[in-house]
């Protein structure tokens, strides 16, 4: 997965400096936020000193946002800040649990990612509290509403594609599992390999 966030990663932001007007880097792109928000979530779980994790995002944050500037000419925060800012969130949340303290904190937040033209801005908070709060089905749904809303709100038709990170995530496990319990009869398994290169080579004799 952190591969795979990395590489998606890599081609949307060379999209973005050398092929502006290709939207396939881009879409391809939309993989790698996801991804990375799922890993906050994950990492928040197992993480054995939240103090060093936090310090950690920030210094990269701080590494990261003269490069960010430079490469983008983009005048916003980076998006590891943005993650900071949501770990931050979970963090609060999950120490004070009172509803209203929640409310005014995760309004914060979110006022804070906008008005300081964090990368993501409010998006990235909410799908991480999506990963973080709802599970399996939920979270396809939820996340394909959080993608309605922020069509409507600001017009970011591309994000759409982000929703297939998040589908991947629920259902790929369930799939594999599922095709774990189908099992091919013995014959067809030994043969397989022998049989199709039989019909390979049969195939390169008759069209000689």
């Amino acid at each position: 997965m952190q591969i795979l966030a990395m590489l998606t990663m890599l081609i949307d932001h060379v999209g973005i400096v050398f092929f502006p007007g290709d939207s396939i880097w881009r879409i391809i792109g939309r993989i790698a936020f996801p991804l990375y928000a799922f890993a906050l979530v994950v990492g928040y779980y197992h993480t054995k000193n939240m103090k060093r994790y936090l310090v950690r995002l920030a210094i990269v944050a701080i590494l990261s946002q003269l490069p960010f500037q430079l490469a983008f000419g983009d005048g916003g925060i980076n998006v590891v800040a943005a993650l900071l800012v949501c770990l931050l969130v979970l963090y609060a949340i999950d120490r004070w649990r009172h509803p209203l303290f929640i409310m005014i904190v995760v309004a914060s937040a979110a006022l804070l990612l906008e008005a300081f033209d964090f990368d993501y801005g409010y998006y990235g908070l909410a799908l991480v509290l999506i990963y973080r709060y709802s599970r399996s089905h939920m979270q396809v749904a939820l996340h394909l509403l959080l993608n309605l809303v922020i069509l409507y709100d600001k017009g970011w038709l591309i994000q759409m594609y982000s929703i297939l990170p998040t589908i991947l995530l629920v259902y790929l496990p369930l799939l594999l599992r599922a095709m774990d319990r189908l099992q091919p009869p013995r014959w067809v398994w030994r043969s397989f390999y022998p049989g199709h290169l039989a019909l390979l080579a049969l195939w390169q004799l008759t069209a000689v």
